[in-house]
């Protein structure tokens, strides 16, 4: 097997278990750890893989993007702590945006109850989480629905949202860097959130450090924009640092 082949297995594998490990592939491949650690050096070089301390995990790009099923089995208690410390975030917000994606949904259930909140949303998963509550009110987003995600894209959604002035949207990303800001790899999901950015006087970003210095396809927003950014501790408080003198509060939970 040549290295182009072994490289082609190595992001097949990291893409369908969401993580992969140097000494299980050196095995599975039958070549030295060094080899796969050359490969996951340059698969992260073409911004294929992001590597970790003994393995890697797959970067989302325009030819891949996880489901929003398979974001519910990866990450989960992390998630939830983020999703309550951005909830805690509310104030004394009033109307609110809730972006698709599994820790925005977590953050719909978060969200505090017995005091009246509009909730706008294009998730069908984060509707669905407030559909219950008595005193939320829920606009959803119509538009294209997204069958990978539950969540409605294209020009129906945003000039709907762009009639809005919302106190505080909750945004995610596939990517956050310091250098070209928040990415996602669908053009279409990206008008979606550039458009709750003009829409909103304040932002959250919620997030994995796993999407720290991860670049997608499309960007939507600065770091700037941001009035906070909450994340979990496997951001260093180094890394954390450099981006709050981009002017967010940086959250590690």
């Amino acid at each position: 097997m040549g290295a182009e082949e072994r490289q082609r297995v190595i992001v097949g594998a990291a893409r369908r278990s969401g993580a992969v490990d140097v000494a299980e592939l050196a095995a599975e491949l039958g070549v030295a750890k060094e080899t796969v650690r050359r490969d996951l050096r340059v698969l992260e070089s073409h911004g294929l893989l992001r590597r970790t301390h003994g393995g890697a995990y797959p970067v989302e790009s325009a030819g891949f993007e996880t489901t929003l099923a398979f974001r519910t089995t990866m990450h989960v208690p992390e998630k939830r702590r983020i999703a309550a410390a951005a909830a805690d975030m509310l104030g004394e917000a009033e109307t609110v945006f809730i972006d698709e994606g599994f820790t925005p949904q977590l953050i719909a259930e978060a969200l505090p109850r017995g005091r009246p909140l509009t909730v706008v949303t294009a998730s069908l998963a984060a509707a669905g989480a407030l559909a219950s509550a008595e005193e939320i009110t829920v606009l959803l987003l119509g538009g294209r629905l997204r069958g990978s995600t539950l969540a409605t894209v294209d020009h129906w959604t945003t000039k709907m949202l762009s009639g809005f002035v919302i106190d505080l949207a909750y945004l995610g990303a596939n990517g956050i860097s310091r250098d070209h800001g928040l990415t996602t790899p669908d053009p279409a999901v990206s008008e979606v959130k550039a458009q709750a950015v003009r829409a909103s006087r304040r932002r959250v970003f919620a997030g994995l450090h796993t999407k720290f210095g991860a670049v997608s396809f499309c960007r939507f927003a600065e770091v700037s924009d941001f009035e906070a950014i909450v994340t979990s501790t496997g951001l260093s408080a180094s890394e954390a640092h450099r981006y709050s003198l981009r002017g967010p509060q940086v959250v590690r939970v």
